[in-house]
């Protein structure tokens, strides 16, 4: 077990998958946390695992920034310290551009891209005051290629990591951290976000051919991040099964 008793942080999209997982192991290492999502109901169950007020559940939706804000916030407030904001939101609806989902697309554009752009403006005032912080993103394999069906997802991973490397730019002589967080093939609930019940299909059993990671496998690799000392920083971490190829 790692000790991350020394570190608040916040997690968006924290009811379930990856970020479910890195909620509870970061807990299991002493962290005080504050985890936001839509479903509160959800992230009660987590926090009702652990130490009553080491998890503090908030109602929040990260395409509303008065909603993130006030998340971050409540880091401050509760713990008097924002040390890591993990922002984990994101959608897959994958399908090709001849079908055009414009409401689809313009859902991955506001969680996939304005989430982590919310959670940036919410979390960089306070850890400039702070002289310290570390600001970590999920993105995706997606980021780094495309094939047919993921134009619209690999074009929102890909402007992640553009954002989050210039993040890294423009900050790291303020001392805030950043990483990028990529996982290939993992067990989560991207795939039910898939409307077309053949694509839907085809991914979810993709994750078995190549005997898919778990989602605290990827939590594993944010739990590594945040336990480096402060003059050492992962920028991105790519984590794919081993039997996944692209």
């Amino acid at each position: 077990m790692t000790d991350l008793s020394n570190k608040v942080v916040v997690i968006m999209g924290a009811s379930s998958g990856i970020g479910a997982a890195t909620a509870r192991r970061l807990a299991k290492d002493g962290a005080k946390l504050v985890i936001a999502a839509r479903r509160l109901d959800r992230l009660n169950e987590i926090a009702a695992e652990f130490a009553t007020g080491q998890v503090v559940p908030v109602k929040a939706d990260v395409t509303n920034f008065k909603e993130v804000k006030a998340a971050v916030q409540t880091a401050v407030d509760k713990f008097g310290r924002l040390d890591v904001l993990y922002n984990n939101a994101g959608i897959m609806p994958l399908s090709n551009l001849s079908e055009g989902h414009r409401d689809e697309w313009q859902n991955m554009v506001n969680i996939n891209i304005m989430g982590p752009l919310n959670g940036i403006a919410a979390a960089l005032p306070i850890m400039k005051n702070q002289g310290q912080g570390h600001i970590i993103t999920t993105d995706s394999v997606a980021g780094h290629m495309v094939a047919p069906g993921m134009a619209v997802y690999s074009g929102t991973k890909y402007a992640t990591r553009i954002i989050m490397d210039g993040l890294r730019m423009e900050e790291a002589a303020n001392h805030i951290k950043t990483t990028i967080i990529t996982p290939g093939a993992t067990q989560s609930e991207l795939t039910s976000h898939i409307s077309d019940p053949e694509t839907r299909k085809v991914n979810t059993d993709y994750w078995g051919q190549v005997d898919g990671l778990t989602a605290d496998q990827i939590a594993q690799a944010v739990e590594f991040a945040i336990a480096t000392k402060d003059n050492m920083s992962v920028s991105e971490m790519i984590v794919r099964p081993t039997l996944q190829s692209m």
